[in-house]
This record gives C-alpha cells, structure tokens and sequence, in this order.
C-alpha cells in the first residue's frame, strides 16, 4: 500500500464466533502496519469494515442495517472506504454487491491476506474490488490451496501489538474449517476444509504471547478436538498432545480450549485435563438437542445417550470440570416430546451456562434445501424461553453451591457488574474468572490502585451470588503481574524458530 495511506482511520466491528475475534484481530495489526489507527467514530472514519458471520439470520440482518445507515454518510464522504469481510460476504457477496452499491470491498475469510491489496486497490482506482469464494474459485487447485494455506498461516503468525495493547488472554487458532456438514450450519461453506495448524507453529505464537505477558490463552478451532498434525520431526500430534505442548509454555497459567464436537471425542484429551494443572476443567461441548431423531435430522453423528456417556466420563475423570452447552430450539420437526428431551439434557447435564438460539434457516444449507421450517415462529420464541429459564436456574444453583468457598480468580480488568448484579459500572470493582469460567466480582484491596491487579491470580471467598456472576471479598493476591511487557514484533512465516 502507498504511503499516502498513512494515518488514516479505521473503524471495525466485528460479529460472530471466536474465530471471528481473532479474525478481526489480525486485520486490525496488518493494518496498523500500513499507518492505520482504530477510531471509535464510524462515520468519520476513512476505513468502515464489518467483519461478519453468517451462522444466524439476526447477525446478517444487523449488518444490512449497519449498511443501510452508512449509505447517506458514504454519499456525502465518498472517499470513506467501505467493506464487508468474513462469512457474510463469502455467502452473500453477489446479493450483498448488488443491494448495497456503496459497499467498495467485499473479502472472505479465506482471502483475508488480501486485504490490504483491495483497500488499496479502491484508493487508488475508486473502483470496486472484491475478494471471495475461496477454496472454490481462486484456489481451487491443489497448488492454490496450499498458497492459501501458506498465505493464511502467515497472517495467523502476523499478530504484533505494543505493550499497552497486549492482552491477559488471547486466542490461538489451532485449525480452519469444518468436514461435518451439520445440516444447519454454513461454516463448511463459508470457511472451507477443516485443516489443522503445524504445531510448532501454534507453540510459537503461544510463547509470543506469553512474552508479551498473556497470562490465558485459549485454543480455538470449529471441531477443535479433532485436531491433528504431523510436526516437523514426522510425529502425529493428536490434540491431547498439542494441548501439553501449549501448556508446557513458560509463563502461561491456563490453556483453555472451544469448540469440541462430541462425536470424536478422545479420552486423552480428559487426562489432560485432570493431570496438567494449568489446562483448565472446561469444556465447551455443544449438544444441539437432547433428541435422537432430532440429531439424525442434524446429521450430528452421536445420539444422546453418547453424549450423555462422555459428559459422565468427563466427570469420572475430571471431577470439577465445567461443562458449557449449545442448544438450537424450533429445528424443522421438532416436536414437543423432542423439545422436552432438550429441556431434560439441561437439567441433567447441569451445565454451567448454555448458549440458546432459535432455528434460523440458512441457505445454502441441507436444512434450508430439504427440511421446511415447519415450528411456527411464536413456538420458537416460547421454547426459547423455557430452556433459558431452565438454564438460569441451573445457573443459580451451581452458584449456590460456591457461597463461602474460596476460588483462584485470573484478573481481567474492571467489573461491568455493580455488587448488587445490576449492569452499572462498578467504581473501582474487578471481575475476573475461575478455572471452571465462573465470573466474579470483587473491591481491590483499601488504597490499591485496580489496574495494578490486572492480570494477577487472586484468591476470592464468594459471598453473594447472582444467574451469571458472583460476589466475592479478595483473600489474597496468589500470583501478581510483575514483569514488564515489551512489546511483540510478528513471528513471520518463513525461516520460524521454535523455542523449547
């Protein structure tokens, strides 16, 4: 990109998953590299980008009303650079070129190395530049889909940040893409191939964060237990093991690790988890439903007794471990019977909180070809709440059973929870996490200053507890944040040294 580009202004939101987060953490150190600086002010901005997922219809609509408000403003700004990047933009992008003409960019997540030569392009030609398709257009040979792979690694190993930007936790992707082909779900489409990282490749950017003093980092891919990788050396290395190697990184006091699919769940991982200290007892393992007939219609590939099975081995072997659901209510033929198998398997499983959603229609999916969306809408809403009301009081008792226990709590920042659980900021009050991800509140001690705790293990004795959080008083400060955090330049992809 030219120079004159320097300086410019950046505003991105971002929509979505993990995957996205990062995704859009990357976007944004490539493009400080080339002078642009992170603004809170949309509408001044010089570069707009919405970095978009496509798993529910509620986000993609989010981003047509953010498009649409931008369009009077792009009239009278017309050198505002205006982009759609991620999953909506691969799905949508012919739809989305046409309905939104003022819309200069549009990138996939698989072309997001090309991000820079696009905003470059529509600087210096005014005219539109997309990037898209992938794997099915572009880099559809075997030769292009190994550049891609490379080009994409490269951004992964890009990720830079000064000491005042660098994070308590981060995540670390470990694969891209998914082969289930859940028949709900675009990610295959819109993500490609699942493909696993090198895992020397992962242990680096591990350690480059440890040095720039992320205390938790948390290991991300779309079915990430079914990771796998040959190393440099010719070993296999399964998840189990790469999850040793992360944990083994100096200075790195909890590997955390999302999303799991539990049709390949492998025990190693649960012996992990119970033997390493620093691999927290987590797991976010997504159900769907709690119905056999309902999973065969999802293509999920286990029934529910097997995942019943695994969350009891899980215990067995782990025996504190969190465990955190996905549900979808209102899918094509869900009947009430099926619905209340989904309402069992909360109560059952105990989770420590559930993400609910109902059924959207995607197209492009099987669900959306084959099955009509057949529960009507105000059924939906209705399951909706019911399983939310189930999972809060789940919630309340799993926090009931933490009042006057004492908990090591990594310190995240100041609390957006008022002691009392309403949503005012809280003067001077911390919030942080457990192992377990259990949120909790706490006052820094008399006369200290807040922010030096940040990023500190603490000891908390709750007291209070609310549906999603609890109150504590701090027992003590286990392990400070001490050491200085310098500043991180990118690991680069070609000539990589790996630290043991």
């Amino acid at each position: 990109m030219s120079h004159d580009l320097a300086d410019k202004t950046l505003f991105l939101e971002t929509f979505g998953c993990q995957m996205n987060i990062l995704d859009s953490e990357l976007v944004l150190g490539q493009l400080a590299r080339l002078g642009y600086r992170r603004t809170a002010d949309r509408d001044g901005a010089d570069l707009v980008l919405f970095n978009t997922c496509s798993v529910r219809d509620h986000a993609e609509q989010k981003v047509y009303s953010r498009l649409g408000e931008l369009r009077p403003i792009k009239t009278a700004r017309p050198d505002m650079i205006l982009g759609v990047i991620g999953c909506q933009a691969q799905r949508e992008g012919e739809n989305l070129a046409r309905r939104f003409p003022h819309v200069d960019l549009l990138c996939s997540p698989g072309e997001l190395d090309r991000l820079p030569e696009l905003i470059a392009a529509v600087a210096s030609t005014r005219e539109r530049a997309f990037a898209l398709h992938g794997l099915q257009s572009r880099r559809s040979s075997t030769l292009d889909r190994a550049r891609e792979h490379d080009a994409l690694e490269a951004l992964d190993l890009s990720r830079s940040f000064s000491p005042d930007a660098s994070p308590i936790q981060a995540y670390v992707r470990v694969q891209r893409g998914c082969d289930k082909f859940c028949t709900y779900c675009v990610v295959p489409t819109v993500r490609g191939k699942e493909r696993s990282r090198r895992p020397e490749h992962i242990v680096a950017e591990a350690q480059m964060l440890a040095r720039a003093g992320c205390r938790e980092v948390t290991l991300i891919g779309q079915t990430v237990n079914s990771y796998v990788q040959v190393d440099e050396a010719g070993t296999t290395v399964t998840f189990a093991r790469l999850l040793e190697r992360v944990a083994a990184v100096p200075g790195l006091v909890r590997v955390r690790f999302v999303t799991s699919y539990p049709g390949d769940f492998d025990e190693d991982i649960l012996r992990v988890m119970a033997d390493v200290p620093n691999v927290c007892p987590f797991l976010h393992i997504p159900a769907q439903s709690g119905s056999d007939r309902v999973l065969r219609a999802m293509r999920r590939q286990y029934t529910a007794a097997d995942y019943y099975r695994l969350i009891d081995r899980a215990r067995e072997i782990v025996s504190d471990v969190s465990i955190v659901g996905d549900f979808i209510v209102g899918f094509p033929g869900e009947s009430d019977a099926d619905f209340a198998a989904s309402v069992e398997m909360v109560r059952r499983v105990r989770y420590k909180n559930s993400y609910i959603f109902k059924y959207s229609a995607r197209p492009g999916t099987a669900a959306f070809r084959n099955q009509p969306d057949d529960v009507p809408e105000p059924v939906k809403r209705e399951r909706n709440r019911i399983l939310l009301d189930e999972q809060e009081a789940v919630c309340q008792q799993l926090n009931r059973e933490l009042l006057g226990m004492t908990v090591q709590v990594l310190v995240e920042g100041p609390s957006k929870l008022a002691a009392d659980g309403s949503t005012a900021v809280a003067r001077g009050q911390l919030a942080g996490r457990t192992q377990a991800d259990r949120i909790v509140v706490f006052d820094p001690p008399p006369g200290a200053e807040p922010a030096s705790l940040v990023g500190s293990l603490c000891e908390v004795r709750v007291r209070e507890i609310n549906p999603y959080s609890v109150v504590g008083e701090l027992v003590a400060v286990a392990a400070p944040l001490s050491a200085p955090r310098p500043a991180v330049t990118p690991l680069g992809y070609k000539g990589l040294t790996v630290l043991r």
